[in-house]
């Protein structure tokens, strides 16, 4: 793909900052990251459009198709093509065989009757789709390494270094630090661009634990199941439908990650520290929260806290 589109750009500005009782102002200039229109085209057919980071288009463009369940293996895309345009990027991807059929099938599916409200159920039900069970990896992390894990992720952010304005998703595997991570103004953007890059790169994702910068939605957990990570790991919090999705799919979620302290929200089996101080009757509580998502906007969910001292 051609790398000319620039992922930043130089922008003058005028800051106010206190020095004593006054104030000081002053121009000068700062980076910003670039926003751009990015279509997926599949077959010849504009599948969906996004605003994203103009970087590793490949890497968004498989890690889309499969979160989005278009393709379930990298050998179903058979070709992908970055088009640059002055308005914006359009990844032309062509599938291979059936997972171009079964796209064509979905379409003519949504393209039903207007007005009968199935196009909206279908949707709904798309959204709360069963997600992938990572019940049976294995990996457990120590706190020192879910701590190291979100400080090496903060020393490969190249553009959020220029622009402390966007989010990062990588992948740490115990022993071998953050082996994979991608940038990109968007949450979502960031974790599709790092499984296309886990799934081109051949990396198990039952080997490591995927780490980023945002709060958790179910969209993230969705994606990091897909990924195969039993552990998804995040520095602001979840919602609780996350919560409930993490322990539906076996996933162990850490959260508000701060240096040292972090929340274990469920299967703490996998950080077995967080389980040291605490009775059996405690640990079973923890992923119960409350399962009934209509009953409030807030959920009150408990929770594993490690705090560590001196």
């Amino acid at each position: 793909m051609s790398e000319e589109r620039s992922t930043l750009l130089v922008v003058p500005r005028i800051t106010r900052r206190r020095k004593g009782a006054g104030d000081v102002y002053a121009t000068d200039n700062r980076m910003v990251p670039e926003e751009t229109p990015v279509a997926f085209s599949y077959n010849g057919t504009t599948h969906a459009v996004m605003m994203a980071t103009p970087a590793d288009m490949e890497d968004f463009a498989v890690g889309f198709s499969l979160s989005e369940g278009i393709v379930s293996q990298l050998d179903e895309i058979s070709e992908i093509t970055v088009e640059e345009h002055d308005e914006g990027v359009d990844v032309q991807i062509v599938l291979a065989g059936e997972a171009g059929q079964e796209l064509t099938d979905r379409r003519r599916r949504m393209a039903g009757p207007v007005g009968c409200g199935l196009c909206g159920i279908e949707s709904i039900e798309q959204a709360l789709k069963p997600v992938a069970s990572v019940d049976r990896a294995r990996l457990k992390l120590t706190p020192d390494e879910i701590a190291e894990a979100v400080k090496l992720l903060s020393q490969v952010q190249p553009l959020h270094s220029e622009t402390g304005a966007v989010h990062a998703a990588g992948f740490y595997v115990p022993g071998k630090g953050v082996v994979a991570a991608r940038e990109d103004v968007g949450r979502h953007n960031a974790l599709d661009k790092l499984a296309g890059a886990l799934c081109r790169s051949g990396v198990k994702g039952k080997t490591g634990a995927v780490v980023v910068t945002s709060r958790v939605s179910i969209e993230m957990v969705q994606k990091a199941a897909i990924i195969g990570a039993p552990i998804l790991i995040a520095v602001s919090a979840p919602t609780a439908l996350a919560i409930r999705t993490a322990h539906a799919a076996g996933m162990t979620l850490v959260a508000l990650v701060r240096g040292d302290e972090f929340d274990v929200f469920t299967r703490p089996e996998r950080v077995p520290a967080a389980l040291a101080q605490l009775d059996a009757k405690a640990a079973d509580v923890l992923p119960k929260p409350n399962p009934d998502s209509a009953a409030s906007t807030l959920v009150q969910s408990p929770t594993v806290r490690l705090v560590q001292y001196g």
